[in-house]
């Protein structure tokens, strides 16, 4: 079954550098991943995220979100504690496949300074379109196919699953 890729939430704002001990600090590292949501944004400018948030809410950040470390921990503290997706004007690299990777949508747009916390924002992330609570449409960069597949599949591990299981009904 593939995943919608749509999306209405509430917006937590952060700003540019977001680094990757900011949303799960080193801390929380050697913690179970079932108790890493607890600490989700701990060591970044709104430290009370991680009990504050909710299912559905989106994160929109500056420049270079998820900068840092390659901790898939991370990305995962964000998925587990609710993040719909994160929206940001671009990612750290090893970040923004991981949260592909697990299944945490991410979408390159420049909105930052046109949302505020609180906000309510429509994503589509197959076309990439954002409509904010002004009724303004922002067009952020449309993910490519492989993206989109990994996504609707809810992960990498479930995208190659499912191609498995695809290739053995046919008989390939």
């Amino acid at each position: 079954m593939e995943k919608d890729l749509t999306y209405q939430g509430r917006v937590w704002r952060f700003g540019d550098n977001v680094d990757t001990d900011q949303i799960l600090p080193g801390y929380a590292m050697s913690m179970p991943k079932d108790k890493l949501k607890s600490h989700a944004m701990a060591g970044s400018s709104q430290p009370e995220f991680a009990n504050q948030i909710k299912p559905g809410d989106i994160i929109v950040g500056g420049n270079n979100f998820g900068c840092g470390s390659s901790r898939e921990q991370a990305p995962v503290a964000l998925k587990d504690s609710g993040v719909a997706l994160v929206i940001a004007g671009s990612f750290g690299r090893i970040f923004r496949r991981n949260s592909i990777n697990i299944g945490l949508p991410v979408l390159q747009a420049d909105v930052q300074n046109q949302v505020q916390d609180g906000d309510i924002v429509a994503v589509d992330v197959r076309t990439g379109q954002i409509l904010l609570s002004n009724g303004k449409v922002i067009q952020g960069q449309i993910p490519g196919p492989s993206v989109i597949a990994t996504l609707s599949a809810g992960g990498l591990v479930n995208r190659v699953r499912r191609l498995f299981a695809e290739r053995a009904a046919s008989g390939s």
